[in-house]
């Protein structure tokens, strides 16, 4: 999932569709590259339409929007609306649906929520999601260098430990010669 939210403000002389430009921009919905030519806030809008629609008349299946329906009101083509979709979905504003229709099944989404406030808490849960995630990472990243800290300096400590083992293991030349000398005269040293 690729999140980019974006700071952008309504403008004092504001409508419905340039409201809708400032939420999805703010969302990171809108084009990615300047030459984009899709509408996605005139999709936005007709989602909620067909949504109201939809729970006004009791027929869910009104709400519910094929992809060629989508990309039409976009003003894209079917495919490159499927490219746009991924972003819809894995920020939870929209989710998929089918339905029965005339003997056929119909695959379509629709608003994930009774409205657009709705479906963009859902957004605002995946967001707080994905921090949570993203700070228990951070957690885990601050733990591994402090184990990682404590390992080397365990570390250090046992190869100095070591060396100095090493030391008081192997006497100084003066020391060898002493020791021979106290061994050769003590009285538990008898041959028979």
């Amino acid at each position: 999932m690729k999140i980019q939210l974006e700071r952008k403000e309504v403008l004092d002389n504001k409508d419905s569709e340039e409201v809708a430009k400032v939420l999805l921009a703010r969302f990171g919905l809108l084009p990615r590259k300047k030459d984009g030519a899709a509408k996605m806030h005139k999709l936005l809008l007709e989602l909620y339409e067909r949504k109201k629609q939809s729970n006004k008349e009791r027929k869910p299946e009104i709400a519910v929007m094929p992809v060629e329906d989508m990309g039409f009101f976009a003003g894209i083509k079917r495919q490159t609306m499927y490219e746009y979709l991924h972003r819809w979905l894995d920020l939870q504003i929209l989710k998929k649906t089918s339905f029965v229709s005339n003997g056929k099944v119909v695959i379509g989404y629709e608003l994930n929520g009774q409205n657009i406030e709705g479906a963009f808490r859902k957004a605002e849960s995946a967001i707080k999601n994905h921090l949570e995630d993203s700070f228990r990472l951070i957690e885990t990243l601050q733990n591994e260098i402090k184990k990682e800290k404590l390992r080397r300096s365990s570390d250090s400590n046992m190869l100095e430990e070591y060396s100095n083992q090493q030391d008081s293991f192997s006497p100084a030349p003066d020391e060898k010669q002493d020791q021979d000398a106290t061994t050769q005269d003590s009285p538990a040293s008898f041959s028979q």
